[in-house]
């Protein structure tokens, strides 16, 4: 992947930033940059905190997971972020839920908005790997998934735009969340890692 990959990024990563089509967002979108990359991180949508810190996972939910992948993959947060290209199904932070229980779930309008820059990410990476973090972003790919047992701690071989690669699914790290700290969840969570860690995609990302 040489510099015609690396500029398209580039652009992408540019006119990402400057999208303000879901009036019910709150931008700016977030992204991790320009890392080409054949592994992609997919998770839900940003937190509170995301769009101030123009990182993507820079809050509490983000220190448990990249402390999953430096526990089970040897790979620690910085070196994770300068190799793994980081996405999301949408961008900017949808706001509280009307609830107050949490953030709201983008609606379908949004989700449909943003699935272009993510088409656009698997035309330019062409990534072997993809890690779909929670079930909005697992539903993303494996549409029919019913509940977190059936897909977490298995590959699926998925398409999209039109690009062929694996799928490893993690559930998402929220701390609102009990799935991975019980089991089966904490079992199926460990048996993910696993296999992310020796997958072949990722096993030449970090040089092992």
């Amino acid at each position: 992947m040489g510099v015609v990959v690396k500029t398209q990024l580039q652009q992408h990563v540019t006119a990402l930033r400057r999208c303000r089509t879901c009036k019910n967002m709150a931008p700016p979108p977030v992204s991790g940059g320009p890392v080409v990359s054949r592994v992609m991180l997919i998770g839900q949508a940003p937190g509170v905190k995301e769009p101030e810190l123009q990182r993507p996972f820079a809050w509490k939910a983000g220190k448990t997971m990249f402390r999953w992948f430096e526990e089970a993959c040897g790979i620690d947060e910085e070196t994770f972020r300068e190799q793994v290209y980081i996405a999301a199904v949408c961008r900017c932070f949808p706001g509280k839920a009307n609830s107050g229980g949490g953030d709201r779930v983008p609606d379908k309008t949004e989700i449909a908005n943003c699935s272009q820059w993510l088409q656009s990410e698997f035309g330019i990476l062409q990534p072997r790997l993809i890690l779909p973090v929670g079930k909005l972003a697992i539903t993303q790919f494996l549409p029919k998934t019913g509940k977190l047992v059936d897909v977490i701690g298995q590959q699926h071989a998925i398409e999209f735009a039109g690009i062929k690669c694996d799928a490893i699914p993690l559930p998402h790290p929220s701390g609102a969340s009990t799935w991975h700290n019980s089991e089966p969840g904490k079992t199926l969570t460990r048996e993910a890692l696993t296999l992310i860690s020796q997958h072949e995609a990722f096993q030449s990302l970090i040089g092992n």
